[in-house]
């Protein structure tokens, strides 16, 4: 996820607003400092005001019960100094205690001492003078506490979570149309035309939309063309090439009447490949079937063939495919293992990783590592053995069939020698 749009623009936009919620609150808070720190020396300097004329207008013998009274009604400890306090200093945060003591200096007197514990009590406590005397006073740490702030703090987590929350969609409403592209583009490649992309939201990502929706419709458009032209010819061409046989068979000269019938045979299993690639997206139905079944019918033309034939069917339940395409994709691979193969050849078939696995494999000379992903493309040609003849359409008809199904086609080292194909499909 970290890698994607999707995160990226999510975290992009948090983080300026986390940003700017940040600076906001230290703004807040540097412009709070001197009227918080004006308000506390205010409520200090009172408070010391009126305990000093509280002591000063009472009785001698009624001082300790008055002290005792601003302990018990309004939470505040005043006591005489004995000059062996242990004082632990205000600390430094927040600023507005700083800023608080320099103002009730100003007010009270330079010598007015501050201490956030006294002999182990805790407090603000303040010292004030009364003659010669100096007394403590413990204001409580409740009317230092910034209540607002927390607040503002509550606001602002609050304000946090919905701002990220719109980030979120904001940056999902980015990614959604470009994730759509994504997923069109993946079928495309896979062959399949994906359906229409949804034309909508903002101008330049439902431009997009339209420019691949227009790409999907030419390139399908065009493969329409292809095939039916490929097929046309394809078809005009068995005519002129039944006469060509039938020419052949009244020629007296036996060695050339074989070698005719041999290349018209060879030019009609071109046509008919020819035929079978411009009809791959014919809408065969997918059933359920039974795949051992299936191998054995698509195989029996070529038992005869093969001085080594080898099978190792598992006993897979039904499964839905198209079985006249998957037995052309196997026809197409036996005729290769059998013409470049050497004469021992593997028929397989097993469930694997969620997958079925259908594979041919053969001794002959394989291909290339380099030129298998080639081999697979239409028309193509090889240099090496495996591309003596043909039209360069059998694996291409086989990788169009795997694709058709949902699946892929692999060319492999088969251990021993020789090329292992297999075809895998999702395992229903």
């Amino acid at each position: 996820m970290r890698n994607s749009l999707l995160a990226r623009i999510f975290l992009f936009i948090a983080a300026l607003l986390l940003t700017a919620l940040i600076v906001t609150l230290i703004a807040f808070r540097h412009a709070q400092e001197a009227p918080r720190a004006q308000q506390l020396a205010q409520l200090v300097v009172s408070t010391v005001n009126m305990t000093r004329a509280a002591l000063l207008a009472a009785a001698p013998e009624w001082r300790y019960a008055l002290l005792a009274e601003l302990a018990v009604a309004e939470g505040m400890q005043v006591q005489l100094s004995d000059g062996r306090e242990d004082l632990v200093p205000l600390p430094n945060h927040p600023p507005e205690l700083r800023l608080m003591s320099e103002l009730v200096r100003s007010k009270l007197g330079q010598r007015t001492r501050f201490a956030s514990a006294r002999n182990g009590v805790p407090g603000v406590w303040v010292s004030f003078w009364i003659a010669h005397e100096e007394f403590w006073l413990a204001v409580p740490r409740e009317r230092f506490v910034d209540h607002p702030s927390r607040l503002l703090l509550l606001w602002a987590g609050i304000i946090s979570l919905f701002s990220l929350l719109g980030a979120y969609f904001i940056a999902r409403q980015v990614t959604l149309p470009l994730r759509r592209v994504a997923w069109a583009a993946r079928l495309l490649g896979a062959g399949r035309t994906p359906p229409p992309l949804p034309e909508q939201g903002a101008e330049e990502l439902a431009a997009v939309s339209r420019a691949f929706n227009q790409m999907s419709t030419d390139l399908a458009a065009h493969a329409r063309e292809r095939a039916l032209v490929l097929a046309g010819i394809s078809h005009d061409l068995r005519t002129p090439l039944a006469r060509v046989r039938l020419a052949a068979e009244l020629s007296p000269d036996e060695q050339l009447r074989d070698g005719l019938i041999e290349d018209v045979t060879q030019m009609d299993a071109v046509i008919q490949q020819f035929l079978d690639y411009a009809r791959l997206d014919a809408s065969e139905a997918a059933q359920p079937t039974d795949l051992a079944a299936l191998l054995h019918e698509a195989a029996q033309p070529y038992l005869a063939q093969a001085a080594l034939w080898d099978w190792q069917l598992a006993d897979l339940p039904p499964q839905p495919v198209r079985p006249l395409l998957l037995k052309r994709a196997v026809a197409n691979l036996l005729d290769n293992a059998f013409k470049y193969g050497g004469g021992a050849v593997t028929l397989g078939l097993t469930a694997e990783e969620g997958q079925v696995c259908l594979s041919v494999c053969d001794r002959g000379p394989g291909i290339p590592v380099e030129q298998r992903a080639l081999a697979m493309r239409p028309f193509a040609r090889l240099d090496e053995a495996r591309s003596r003849s043909g039209s360069g359409l059998g694996l291409a008809i086989v990788a169009r069939v795997a694709q058709l199904h949902g699946g892929e086609l692999r060319l492999l080292d088969n251990p021993g020698g020789g090329l292992r194909v297999e075809l895998r499909w999702p395992l229903a």
